[in-house]
């Protein structure tokens, strides 16, 4: 009999916590939402979805007593997921109103999308919905989040800012807006971050959740 795959969904006030859960039921995992120190420090895996401003997302995880009990799961080298806001927050900082630290994962910044497209053109901000993604020319080392999903399939975004990493070596997707390359995804080891939805971005979304709870 194969073992359980365990999922703790971290409530830090946002996010599509009931999404996510369902998600995760529905790829074979047993998730647990919680805001309870012990409960991160033992879980298997975690995930922390965030929606929102990255300051207010960064202020709930304080305010919860949950920053550190985060870093000490991040070091355990156990995996470990960020989605869209709860992406954002892996790096060191953010220029959503103002500058917020983050929790330091990657270095790099978050920054506000371009409102004009490379040759002038404006275009819509926050970007809301399909892109396509695309995967760097290196390959992966190691199971990746995104072992059975192919260059061109489409998940689903809704953002104003985006992730720009120092090291061109922690993105592990990228998409296309209007022109522009955008950050889709980042990767430090064990530590994963989507800028998408993988909860509303139907089979290939799935797939990438499926990925994650067989990551070890």
């Amino acid at each position: 009999m194969s073992k359980e795959k365990t999922v703790t969904i971290v409530d830090a006030g946002s996010g599509n916590l009931l999404s996510v859960l369902r998600a995760c039921e529905k790829v074979g995992a047993t998730p647990k939402i919680t805001a309870i120190e012990g409960d991160i420090l033992a879980a298997e895996r975690l995930i922390l979805p965030g929606v929102g401003a990255f300051g207010h997302v960064m202020d709930a995880i304080s305010k919860r007593g949950l920053e550190e009990a985060i870093h000490r799961f991040a070091e355990t080298g156990r995996p470990y997921l960020g989605i869209c806001v709860g992406m954002q927050i892996m790096l060191d900082e953010s220029h959503e109103f103002g500058r917020h630290g983050g929790l330091g994962f990657i270095s790099g910044a978050v920054e506000a999308i371009p409102d004009t497209n490379p040759d002038g053109t404006r275009h819509k901000i926050p970007h809301v919905g399909w892109g396509e993604l695309s995967f760097p020319d290196a390959p992966d080392n190691g199971p990746s989040l995104f072992s059975g999903v192919s260059a061109g399939e489409s998940v689903y975004f809704v953002h104003s800012f985006v992730a720009r990493p120092e090291n061109p070596s922690n993105v592990a997707a990228s998409t296309r807006y209007d022109g522009m390359e955008l950050c889709a995804a980042i990767r430090a080891g064990s530590l994963w971050g989507c800028q998408f939805h993988p909860e509303k971005s139907g089979p290939t979304g799935l797939r990438v959740l499926k990925n994650f709870i067989e990551l070890t």
